[in-house]
């Protein structure tokens, strides 16, 4: 073996002009240079751009598009002015329900593909496709040359943290925080020292058209101990803004509150279809897009038909957004979650709520379920919302429970399909599906499906 070391192939420094024919799965214009595939980040079908390399592989070219010399009847400015450079979104400058429509084939072509079943459409779901987003991790650096910190997400094709001062897909009341934290974290002492803030929001109230009804919850990473009068810093500006700030000088178990101090843990979140109220952590999972989670959550509940006898199985329950409003319609659910602190969570939203037909459980849904006690109960319906895996060790048990219908919420089109491939093979139908635009402006796919016995 050689000691020489790899190099790049060295890109052409000129912009070349490109017809684009199509678009990727990940959202980005497809064209041809002699003869080889080019992915162009920024262009959509039936353009004609002009596009300089990023990238350039053996298989396959990548470059980003600079300028439109002929757009798409799709192409609509970008809200945002970082939206080109920003990695928090990729698809902006399409309008939303050319976006929309675009899911919707990723979805179909993967179903169709992996089970070649025929099935009815579901309605997709959408709704605002600005200031959806309650939880986001942002990186921070101080970066001398920019004037002080930067607190954003990072650069497309690059390591570096986009020059932002705002951002139209965060939730609005967090936007309106970035360039006042841009200077707070300038001015600390251990500024060099906090790579990054998560962000979480919650709801104060159940009328969710109530101004002010953000709950705002801002968790510091720190690699160092801070300093006091850093602390002190960071409790005047939660004051100010009117935010909870947490502390986290290590892994997730050493998260801490430090204002408002005295005061629980939690944020929270409304269903009022269901009236529920379920609190959460900073840190727990949550949907990211609070008003596509209930219509999704509608949906679900409605497509599963639910009577005063059903026996539910929620799997992959988290803190029960969708066991708890299930049990509001059956006679008994069951949530299975692998996190014993969520399951934990799950219960005191139930107690909270003073519901007492749901129960919940831990377990690793990647293992055998037939030894669990709650696995033998006669379920007549079960709803699952795996992670971007899917769920594909406990398909054949799933199906071998023999419900009247299955209810399968994904985030990853290509892991539902083989799923749903096995849940045929297994013996059910594949009888609807259809998305949910639960990350505009960007290609994530949300989806639903809908199961039942091949009679």
């Amino acid at each position: 073996m050689s000691g020489r070391r790899y190099r790049p192939p060295k890109l052409p420094p000129d912009p070349v002009v490109l017809s684009i024919t199509g678009l990727s799965h990940e959202g980005r214009g497809i064209a041809h240079i002699d003869g080889k595939v080019a992915f162009v980040d920024g262009a959509l079908p039936d353009e004609q751009v002009s596009a300089r390399f990023v990238r350039r592989r053996s298989q396959l070219d990548e470059l980003r598009m600079e300028a439109v010399i002929k757009a798409a009847a799709d192409r609509v400015q970008p809200q945002c002015e970082f939206a080109g450079t920003c990695g928090g979104c990729s698809l902006q400058h399409m309008h939303p329900d050319a976006q929309i429509a675009f899911k919707q084939r990723v979805l179909l072509e993967q179903l169709k593909h992996a089970t070649s079943a025929n099935f009815e459409l579901l309605p997709h779901l959408q709704s605002g496709s600005y200031h959806y987003r309650r939880k986001a991790r942002l990186a921070v650096r101080m970066v001398l040359k920019k004037g002080g910190a930067l607190v954003g997400f990072r650069e497309k094709y690059s390591g570096f943290i986009t020059d932002m001062d705002n951002c139209q897909v965060l939730h609005a009341s967090v936007a309106a925080l970035i360039k006042p934290l841009r200077g707070l974290i300038s001015q600390l002492h251990g500024s060099y020292a906090l790579p990054q803030i998560e962000i979480a929001v919650g709801e104060h109230a159940a009328d969710l058209s109530t101004e002010n009804n953000a709950h705002v919850a801002l968790v510091l990473r720190h690699m160092e101990a801070l300093h006091a009068e850093d602390l002190l810093a960071l409790e005047e500006f939660a004051n100010l803004h009117n935010v909870d700030m947490y502390l986290q000088p290590g892994g997730a178990d050493s998260v801490h509150k430090l204002y408002p101090a005295g005061t629980p843990p939690r944020l929270a979140y409304y269903l009022p279809d269901y009236d529920l109220r379920l609190e959460f952590h900073p840190l727990d999972f949550t949907q990211i897009n609070g008003e596509i989670n209930r219509l999704i959550i509608r949906q679900a509940l409605t497509l599963l038909d639910l009577n005063s006898t059903d026996i539910v199985l929620d799997l992959f329950c988290g803190l029960g957004n969708f066991t708890l409003p299930i049990a509001r319609s059956c006679h008994q659910v069951i949530g299975v979650e692998g996190s014993q602190e969520m399951v934990s969570r799950g219960e005191e939203n139930a107690r909270s709520n003073k519901i007492h037909n749901a129960a919940f459980h831990a377990a690793n849904l990647c293992e055998p379920l037939a030894d669990k006690s709650w696995a033998r109960e006669k379920f007549t319906k079960i709803l699952l919302d795996p992670p971007r895996s899917g769920a594909i060790e406990i398909i054949p048990q799933i199906a071998a429970l023999g419900a009247s219908k299955i209810v399968y919420i994904s985030c990853n089109p290509a892991t539902l399909a083989r799923d749903s491939a096995a849940l045929v093979a297994a013996g059910y139908r594949l009888q609807a599906a259809g998305v949910m635009d639960m990350f505009p402006h960007t290609t994530h796919v949300e989806s639903m499906a809908v199961f039942v016995p091949n009679k």
